[in-house]
Formats: structure tokens, sequence, C-alpha cells
């Protein structure tokens, strides 16, 4: 089982028109609405694989209660902590041609310590059975970047794999506390390794975790690094580095990270932890979100037939 945190989840909109101007009147095209943030991403897409999923997520209001429902709706299982006040929207306009968005992001509302404490039990009773914990997204205000940690760490104790896709100081505290992977694009590689060639970046990732949890006695890490259309490179438990890359282009990559990262563990739940081939499935699924408007909406025929025209190499 897959049980993804979401802590800070969002009504995603995205309004499809053909230019953005400052001080006009716009009447979009078409709206896409989906349960979002990046951690229901995740696990929508996951779901979309087949994979056996739960959303652990911290929702308020009526705008919680529409996420919950689009959901059960989507048939991603459930297990929320409710919150006072409302969930964040998250607002993004794009040409249908390029999909290139402007966004605009709410910050989300500050849980009370008790409801924080509610949520962070929901987890660790959550994990128990998962064989993987994925941490995508930003922690909702309020809550200190050393939560990321305590997460990992809960997700440990309950013997699942953690996974973590974050920035900023919180991805740093979750690197503090050893999880089992992380993910991260080019640029917030080169932030934490200061390489700039994403094959040297994600050596230097690999190697700094793998540091990490042998100190703490703790079995060999994956690391990550994707870069868009120019794939992504994975250094697996043997410290083996794969490229991998898929010749497919779309002009909507929001949300392509996060499918990446659910069709990497569905791929790795169906093959028995191949890393490389399940990489091939995270390509196709990322490359297949680029395609429709929306994050995570992807067609799974297409994800998987894009996958087997990976081309996945040893480097």
């Amino acid at each position: 089982m897959i049980a993804v945190v979401s802590p800070n989840p969002s009504i995603d909109k995205l309004f499809l028109v053909d230019e953005v101007r400052l001080g006009a009147i716009h009447r979009p095209q078409e709206l896409v609405v989906t349960p979002g943030g990046k951690g229901l991403n995740v696990a929508r897409a996951a779901r979309t694989l087949g994979g056996d999923v739960l959303a652990i997520a911290l929702l308020a209001g009526h705008a919680g209660h529409w996420i919950a429902d689009g959901l059960l709706e989507q048939g991603v299982r459930t297990d929320i902590t409710w919150a006072t006040g409302e969930t964040r929207t998250s607002l993004s306009a794009a040409d249908p041609s390029s999909g290139r968005p402007t966004e605009f992001y709410e910050r989300g509302e500050m849980p009370g310590p008790d409801t924080w404490e509610a949520y962070v039990a929901r987890v660790s009773a959550g994990a128990q059975g998962a064989r993987w914990v994925p941490l995508s997204g930003s922690l909702p205000p309020g809550v200190p970047a050393t939560a990321s940690a305590d997460l990992v760490e809960r997700a440990r104790a309950a013997g699942a794999r953690s996974v973590v896709d974050q920035h900023g100081a919180a991805l740093a505290a979750a690197l503090a506390a050893a999880p089992d992977v992380i993910k991260v694009n080019a640029n917030e590689a080169r932030e934490l390794t200061g390489h700039a060639e994403p094959r040297a970046a994600v050596a230097a990732l690999h190697e700094l975790l793998a540091g990490r949890r042998g100190a703490q006695g703790l079995g060999a890490p994956v690391a990550i690094v994707t870069g868009g259309e120019d794939g992504a490179f994975l250094a697996d438990p043997e410290a083996t580095i794969w490229h991998g890359t898929v010749d497919a282009h779309g002009p909507f990559p929001t949300g392509s990270g996060d499918s990446f990262l659910g069709a990497l563990l569905v791929g790795l739940e169906e093959t028995g932890e191949d890393w490389s081939g399940s990489l091939a499935l995270a390509l196709g699924a990322a490359a297949a979100n680029a395609e429709l408007a929306g994050a995570a909406l992807f067609d799974p025929r297409r994800a998987r037939s894009l996958a087997e025209q990976a081309r996945i190499e040893r480097v």
C-alpha cells in the first residue's frame, strides 16, 4: 500500500485562456478543477495506474468537503483529519497552446496544535501496513519545518519506507531524518549539492543521504533528480545511476513531477523494486500528464504506452 501524506491540500483551478493581461477581463475557454496539492496529485496518479492508495489529508470547511467528495469519486481512499477554517485554493491560468501557467497559490490556514497532533497521529496509524509513505509538498502555515523530520520518523517507526518531495526548510529537515528516497528537481538538487549537472547532483545527493542513513544503521537510499523533458537521473540502492528519457512533449507540465512519483511507487509495487523498470513507468506518467490540462489527470493506457518507449540507460 502507498500511504500518501498530504498536510496542505488545495482546490486546484486551472483556467485555459489565450493570453493573461493585467487589468483585463478574461473569459476562459475551459476550467479544470481538481482536488490538489502535491500529495493528492501523487495519490491520484498512483490510483490512476491501479495502485493501492490511502491519502492521509488535513482538510477544512466547505472546500475540504468538496475535496473529500472528489477523492471518493476518483476512487482514492482517504483518512481525513478535519480542521477549522477553509482549505486553500490554488489558481492557475495558462495558454492552451504553450501551457505556460501564471499561478496564484494560497498559503492555507494555520491548524491549531491539537489538530496538528491529531493529524500526525493519523499519519502514524495510516502508515501501519503501508510499504511506501510519500511526503509531498508544503506544510501548513505555522507548522515548523522540523515537522517533516517527525513525519519521516513516524513512517519509519510504522515499518514503512519514506519518500520525500519537498523544498526549502522542510526538505532540509526531512533530509536530516534520513528518508529512504528523495526526489527533487534539478534546481533543488543544485541548491542542495552545488552541482548544476544532474548526474553529478544525483550522485552527490545519494552520497549525502547514504552517509546520514549509515550513521543511523539504516539501509542504502535512493536519490532522484528530475529535469522535465530532459528526463530523470536515479541513483539506486547500489549507487548505480540510471538516466531515463521518453520522446514525448506536452504543453501542461504542472503535476508531472507528482505523476512521476505516484507512478514510480506503483511500478515498484508491481515489479518487486525494479528501479530502472519503475523509472520507465514514472517517465511515461509524467509525459502523459503533460499532454492534458490538469495535474495527474492522465490516461493510464497512454502512460504505460509511453513507458514502453522510454529509454533507460546506466550512466
